[in-house]
């Protein structure tokens, strides 16, 4: 008898610990199961499904979308979630307050296990979390994500973050909101959010809950992932199309069924350019891939680039005929994106064929009513039907692939007008001159406010602006300088990232020696989808105290004129430093912007090439024990220390150094060891 209650008392035993040890891969279809009922948590689910399992759970967050936050609904795996199509998720607690007293909070997402969550080489990166309200701002790791993530599945994710301590009040970031608040902080957070992803370009995601600590659960029990299904590797391959004019294919066919019937016709066009064209017979126009050419529907999901030639019937002018792609695949599983018709060219009517791109991000090769073939984006025309000659797909290649960021259609512009001269190419503020040339001092409130006053030497005074902080207070805020463009000078938003030429003039005062500034946070394109630029650190030009106006030069390349903080248009927000402490009230006089076209009249010409530093810029390396310096004039601004690994690879990459000023020059330390042998100095 004893024999068998000891037994049973060690099945029970057994039981409990098993219990207590689940964990992961959880279904998605319902919540984790180690999650605590009792603790507090709010929600949100982009398509339902789930159910609070306690009174201490609330369906209260909401998912933003505008700015640099911009999200929209995908379907995808099965079900219907939202996409990052901007650079940060920002997430919305109406009932931020109740995280006032917790040190800690827990964040669970489900998300689509793609390369969204990874870094750029596919493997695992800090998740990085934006807490507080201006100006009390903090950017908390929540962990990082195991590559067994990449599954193509959904997965429940578990991040933790600390809720830190403001300086100001002593009260926590999230929970509460500052007596010196500044911004849209209705939900405690920046930008009308509570707690932001940061870097979370093309993230997928269907659940998101904040909660109190162990409220779903420990994040290793969590942060376990099902197998992905085995799949052919990407092929080496990155260019399809058909060129109809020329009687020409490269394993590309017109799918000519269904709801996507077709014309084919001669001598379509002007006189003088007659070609061989294909139209819808309804709406739509579709291509085929041949012989799984581009790889097969399973692999990952990659920015595609479209270039197509079609003709811009006079029948067509005033009569809102749009041309564009319509619907993409998101996955094999019958996943179906669209893309937005505002992005559609609207056709002018010139009588002309044109040639245009669009790029569009984590397209899946099932394509759209493809049949037996793969295929990228399906196109439609919209009250009228366009003629195309020629059609281009090109899938943009990341991580280990041999054509990993290559474009082949680089020549295939998205804008066709930075081409010609409907678009300005210069812009100048000059304070000293009341010059207001398409750029203007930016918006003086948050974190960017600015003074406009006189500032020089005493026999060159002029009118300048200078960021509004106190330089005598060590990490004070408001670093930086904004400047708008205005009456889109340079062109519209819209247009491709354009290569930017700078140059400031800045007071060299004698009391800042040893600061800098430099232009230091953009928007631009990365695949499709917008994200942030930043420049070097090397981009820092430092002030010498000459106590006299110096000129200060910088190249940007693929930057968009949707500024970061500034309406209606900006290019790079500047910042100032000193020595590693956001503090310095460096004055600037003179702002001028210059777009170095890529075709065109105005291809490679640079309207400020006479502000541009020379070329011969004297580099010194030299030996430092176990360690390399390198070093160049700390005038010479906008050149960094670039390497290449090994011989074999010759492409250069940018060597991750600390810039560090030293008598008038920019010295970089590397260790003799440390496999990066060839380095040179580029701009």
């Amino acid at each position: 008898m004893n024999k068998f209650y000891l037994a049973i008392a060690v099945v029970w035993f057994g039981l409990s610990n098993w219990a207590f040890a689940q964990t992961g891969p959880f279904d998605p279809e319902k919540w984790p199961d180690t999650l605590s009922a009792t603790k507090t948590v709010h929600y949100v689910v982009t398509d339902g499904g789930f159910t609070a399992p306690g009174d201490a759970w609330t369906e209260g967050l909401s998912i933003l979308s505008g700015g640099d936050q911009i999200t929209e609904d995908i379907t995808i795996g099965g079900h219907t979630g939202k996409k990052v199509t901007g650079s940060v998720l920002n997430i919305a607690d109406s009932m931020f307050a109740d995280w006032a007293d917790d040190e800690t909070i827990d964040i669970l997402i489900q998300a689509y296990g793609d390369a969204a969550l990874f870094d750029s080489q596919g493997q695992p990166r800090d998740f990085k979390f934006l807490t507080g309200v201006l100006p009390d701002l903090q950017f908390p790791v929540g962990g990082q994500v195991p590559v067994e993530a990449k599954n193509k599945k959904w997965n429940w994710i578990l991040f933790r973050i600390a809720n830190g301590v403001r300086d100001s009040d002593g009260t926590r970031l999230v929970g509460s909101i500052p007596a010196n608040a500044q911004g849209s902080y209705d939900n405690g957070g920046v930008n009308g959010g509570t707690i932001r992803f940061e870097g979370a370009a093309n993230l997928i995601v269907r659940v998101v809950a904040f909660g109190a600590q162990g409220a779903f659960g420990e994040p290793d029990a969590i942060n376990k992932f099902a197998a992905a299904d085995t799949c052919d590797p990407e092929p080496e391959t990155n260019l399809a199309g058909i060129d109809l004019a020329a009687n020409a294919t490269n394993h590309m066919v017109v799918i000519n069924d269904g709801d996507q019937t077709v014309v084919v016709e001669n001598s379509v066009g002007p006189a003088g350019d007659k070609r061989r064209a294909v139209r819808p017979e309804g709406s739509y126009l579709n291509f085929g891939v041949t012989d799984n050419y581009l790889g097969v529907p399973c692999n990952d999901p990659r920015a595609m680039k479209v270039c197509v030639d079609y003709y811009d019937d006079p029948a067509f002018a005033g009569a809102e005929v749009r041309f564009g792609p319509e619907a993409y695949a998101t996955d094999n599983l019958g996943g179906i994106g669209t893309y937005a018709a505002a992005n559609r060219q609207l056709l002018q009517g010139s009588g002309q064929w044109v040639r245009r791109s669009w790029t569009i991000p984590a397209v899946n090769l099932q394509g759209v009513n493809a049949g037996a073939y793969t295929a990228g984006p399906r196109f439609v025309s919209e009250n009228g039907q366009v003629f195309v000659s020629r059609f281009e797909l090109a899938v943009l290649r990341t991580g280990t692939n041999v054509l990993a960021g290559q474009d082949p259609l680089e020549d295939c512009y998205e804008d066709p007008d930075i081409c010609t001269d409907k678009y300005g190419n210069y812009a100048e503020l000059d304070l000293a001159k009341d010059i207001k040339d398409g750029l203007d001092v930016g918006s003086s409130t948050g974190d960017q406010e600015m003074i406009v006053a006189e500032a020089g030497p005493a026999n060159d005074r002029r009118l300048a602006v200078h960021p509004a902080q106190d330089e005598g207070t060590a990490g004070a805020a408001n670093p930086f300088l904004n400047f708008a463009i205005t009456e889109e000078a340079l062109g519209p938003s819209t247009q491709p990232p354009a290569q930017l030429a700078i140059c400031i003039e800045y007071y060299d005062d004698p009391a800042l020696v040893g600061t800098a500034i430099r232009p230091e946070v953009y928007m631009t394109e990365v695949n499709g989808a917008q994200a942030f630029g930043y420049t070097p650190s090397s981009y820092y030009v430092t002030l010498q105290g000459s106590n006299i106006w110096r000129t200060a030069y910088w190249e940007i390349e693929k930057i968009k004129f949707i500024g970061v903080n500034q309406t209606p248009q900006a290019a790079a927000r500047f910042v100032t430093a000193n020595n590693g402490d956001v503090r310095a009230k460096i004055a600037v006089s003179r702002v001028r912007y210059a777009v170095i076209r890529p075709c065109g009249s105005m291809a490679g010409v640079n309207l400020l090439a006479s502000c541009k530093p020379s070329a011969d810029v004297e580099l010194t390396v030299e030996r430092s024990g176990n360690n390399i310096l390198v070093s160049w004039e700390a005038a010479a601004a906008g050149y960094a220390i670039e390497g290449a690994s090994t011989l074999t690879n010759p492409r250069w990459a940018a060597i991750n150094a600390t810039v560090l000023v030293v008598d008038g020059r920019n010295v970089v330390t590397l260790p003799i060891g440390n496999a990066t042998q060839f380095f040179r100095l580029a701009k």
